[in-house]
């Protein structure tokens, strides 16, 4: 059994190894077959500016060597150029590895690049420069090797050529021109010189299309030239025509850098028209000819002086109004004493001498104009001669109170409730609201039998409201425009901020200094606005407290909350514009439109409450009602362009709220919307129309609102047809005009019912007017639009027009922040001219 086991052991070792020694043999076989296969590596040496026609399989592998000599004081561009001749070079690429001291580039040709929704274009013709290292001696001769392989075993034919670049280095405000394509990108080095800090780097094309990226990135390699990765690193912008990107020394400590052109594959990125969806996912598209011809210089921007002038300028224009206001005020007070003195020393007549003047023919009564509401019974004309002298001459047959009855009921006022619904809801006030309220012809003393300090608070919860308002709205806007703006400077993604790129001054990390620096108005103006109404108010309670009988039964009703919101929306609105123009675009336009909603709205509230003050609305339903402005105007913003369906309810919800506001307005708010508004609609067209034609009762009114509401209709109708795409401009122009509409309406009824307009109101008027003129001249210069693409918008970019630090756009802020400013004075000094007439001899209209 031992002898049997020990054979079969021999024989298991016996074919352990020949099979040893077959595997053996079979691996050397294998390697001296691989040893066989191995492809043939030729190296060349090359010369520049030579073109080499040559053939390449997967059997051979060619290497061109190349050196040249870099100078540290002169730097020379190195161009690679490639054409693939071979018609199937397409499934089967050749690969080029340019191989340098400190950079590798690499790329195949025909190269595919790739467009939206997967599709692929090749390009059989590839050139590229290569990325130049520095050098720290005078001179150094480079090595450079470019390898050229592929895997296909069929022979494929290609040209290569190594040329230099003279004009690689660009010099200060001299113009290069260039061709570049998807394929062939161009980028060029600029070092800035001595005493510059900030250039300003310009190019411009005559063709629009085929779409291109300008790029700024620092000296190092790799350099990101292709359309698929020239967004991975530096700063860059979309263009079609023109395009323009502000470069700082700090931001690059080699105080040089690389302009880098690259057109892209596709047009869309600049608003051109979206290609065909190709039919299979690995389907080439071929790209046409995508050649374009550009132009790029950089120049110097401004200096530091210059920033200084800038602001400077800014303040000496804003400041001067202050000054002048000061003058004004000056001249009014030293006016006004020699008025007081006037009245302190009256020339003494008996009441003889009074009747027998007042009797004689040629002599006219006194016209309260003249003397005042009662002239501080200075003057020994009688309080009752005056009085039946208004009365002669009035419209209309109002029975005149005595001086006793007046005092009598401010004593009353003075004592009552301040709490305005102990007044309204008493039952027989609420039945004389009936009576009064729906006169033919009524005055302000109908309008103003509310006790003052009810609607004194009323009026002040305006300003408190749209303070608070303010402070909620304004920090979420200055936290999101600081994001913003870090984006823009984190990714270089300058397509995200529609700016006036030809004259944007970047100060710190802020983009364009000078379009947020000329806001500085608004504000400036606003508070100065404030402090006039504020100077007003306390001479207008100072005569309050004295009893002051002009105060308490002369003139308009002064209620100064009103003013103070309209002085705290526009400092609100000149702090948002700026907001909204550190990085401007459609998402936070309504920043820069909010607050003028809100201008609009209180100044048509302000001439409503002139001569009504006791019907105006209260600051909760005007705020209410203000916000579902903005709510439409997000909504117009996100879902308005193109979607019919939400112009169609927008354009509904106009229509039906200018039917119910011109209701209100012609009721003085003596209707009621219930159930049974239908009936009563269809009876008062029964009475007054069919069964006897009779005409309105308030013709003043009802014109008002006949025109008020063509307007309406006509811009509803306009918004239907065009459905424009900034609605947040169209919903503006919707209250400009409604607010238009109103003044010029009030300014005729003014004149209409014999009232008179003051010289300082009249100057401010046409002032306002001559710079409402300018201003809207230079807003429709249009130096930018979110509402197209980036680069269409920079076609419409232009330079600065003053001091090289201020374009249009800045001009029109200053402009419309005087204009503003004016309009506000207009409606603080229109009704001047009534501080001395009875408030039942003032109309209300």
């Amino acid at each position: 059994m031992v002898l049997r086991s020990c054979c079969k052991f021999g024989q298991v070792l016996v074919w352990f190894r020949l099979g040893y020694v077959v595997l053996l043999w079979l691996c050397v076989t294998h390697f001296r077959c691989a040893r066989a296969e191995t492809k043939t590596v030729v190296q060349k040496d090359a010369e520049f500016d030579v073109t080499y026609n040559d053939t390449v399989t997967s059997d051979n592998q060619t290497i061109y060597a190349f050196n040249h000599t870099v100078s540290r004081n002169k730097t020379e561009g190195v161009r690679v150029t490639v054409d693939v001749l071979s018609e199937g070079a397409v499934s089967s690429p050749i690969l080029f590895v340019v191989r340098q001291k400190q950079a590798v580039l690499s790329f195949q040709v025909p190269l595919i690049l790739r467009g939206l929704y997967q599709r692929k274009y090749p390009y059989a013709h590839v050139g590229r420069t290569l990325c130049q290292p520095p050098t720290r001696t005078l001179t150094e001769t480079q090595y450079f090797f470019v390898d050229v392989s592929t895997l296909s075993s069929l022979g494929t034919q290609y040209q290569l050529r190594i040329s230099r670049v003279d004009s690689f280095t660009l010099h200060t405000d001299k113009k290069f021109s260039f061709t570049a394509s998807p394929s062939q990108p161009q980028y060029f080095k600029y070092v800035f010189p001595d005493g510059v800090d900030t250039v300003i780097v310009k190019v411009n094309s005559e063709m629009t299309f085929p779409c291109s990226v300008m790029s700024i990135q620092d000296i190092q390699c790799p350099v990101y030239d292709l359309d698929n990765n020239v967004a991975f690193i530096g700063m860059y912008q979309t263009m079609t025509k023109t395009a323009a990107i502000t470069v700082q020394r700090k931001d690059f400590p080699s105080n040089s850098f690389y302009v880098v052109v690259v057109v892209k594959t596709e047009d869309e990125a600049c608003g051109g028209p979206l290609r065909f969806y190709p039919l299979r996912p690995d389907e080439l598209t071929d790209a046409g000819n995508r050649s374009k011809t550009l132009d790029v210089v950089v120049s110097p921007a401004i200096n530091s002086d210059v920033y200084v002038m800038g602001m400077l300028f800014c303040l000496s224009i804003f400041l001067s109004f202050y000054l002048l206001t000061f003058l004004v005020a000056c001249v009014e007070n030293k006016r006004m004493h020699r008025r007081r003195e006037g009245l302190l020393n009256p020339v003494v007549m008996s009441p003889t001498e009074t009747a027998s003047l007042l009797g004689k023919p040629g002599v006219t009564p006194v016209s309260p104009y003249e003397y005042g509401c009662f002239a501080d019974n200075a003057s020994t004309l009688s309080s009752e001669a005056i009085t039946d002298s208004i009365a002669s001459d009035a419209n209309y047959g109002y029975m005149e109170r005595s001086l006793e009855s007046v005092t009598g009921r401010s004593r009353q006022e003075s004592l009552s409730s301040v709490e305005e619904d102990d007044y309204d809801t008493l039952a027989d006030i609420d039945s004389d609201k009936n009576i009064v309220r729906t006169k033919k012809y009524l005055c302000v003393s109908d309008l103003a039998r509310k006790d003052k300090r009810v609607l004194s608070k009323k009026y002040q919860i305006y300003f408190w409201n749209i303070a608070t308002i303010g402070v909620f709205y304004a920090l979420p806007v200055i936290q999101l425009v600081i994001t913003y703006q870090t984006v823009v400077n984190v990714t270089g993604n300058q397509d995200i901020c529609y700016y006036n790129f030809l004259c944007a001054h970047p100060l710190g990390n802020l983009s364009a200094f000078n379009n947020i620096l000329s806001n500085l108005g608004y504000v400036m103006l606003g508070l100065l606005f404030l402090l006039i109404v504020l100077q007003r108010d306390i001479i207008h309670s100072r005569a309050l407290d004295h009893n002051d009988l002009n105060a308490l039964e002369c003139g308009i009703p002064k209620h100064f909350g009103l003013f103070y919101a309209m002085g705290t929306a526009l400092m609100m609105e000149g702090l948002l514009s700026a907001c909204y123009h550190v990085c401007p675009n459609y998402t936070n336009f309504q920043f820069d439109t909010s607050f003028m909603y809100m201008i609009a709205g209180l100044c048509v509230l302000k001439l409503y409450q002139k001569r009504h003050p006791d019907i105006n609305a209260s600051a909760y339903t005007a705020y209410a009602c203000l916000a579902a402005v903005i709510f439409f105007s997000v909504l117009g913003v996100v879902f308005g362009k193109g979607n019919m369906v939400f112009w169609i309810v927008f354009s509904v919800i106009h229509i039906l709220a200018t039917m119910l506001l011109s209701t209100q307005l012609y009721y003085m708010g003596r209707w009621r919307l219930d159930s049974g508004i239908l009936r009563r609609i269809v009876y008062v067209i029964y009475t007054d129309c069919i069964r006897q034609c009779s005409g309105p009762m308030y013709i003043d009114r009802m014109v008002l609102l006949v025109m008020g509401n063509i307007v309406n209709w006509s811009l509803a109708a306009y918004g239907l047809l065009k459905t424009p795409n900034d609605f947040a401009s169209y919903l503006l122009a919707i209250a400009i005009c409604n607010l238009l509409l109103y003044f010029a309406f009030y300014i005729i009824m003014k004149l209409r019912s014999g009232e008179r307009i003051q010289c300082m109101a009249m100057v401010c008027i046409l002032f306002t007017a001559v710079v409402w003129g300018f201003a809207l001249f230079f807003f429709f210069q249009g130096l930018s639009t979110w509402q197209k693409t980036p680069a269409e918008s920079r076609e419409h970019n232009r330079d600065c027009i003053v001091l090289s630090f201020f374009d249009d756009h800045d001009i029109w802020h200053f402009l419309s922040s005087i204009a503003m400013f004016g309009s506000f004075l207009v409606l603080l000094t229109m009704d001047d001219d009534l501080d001395n007439v009875q408030r039942d001899k003032i109309f209300v209209f």
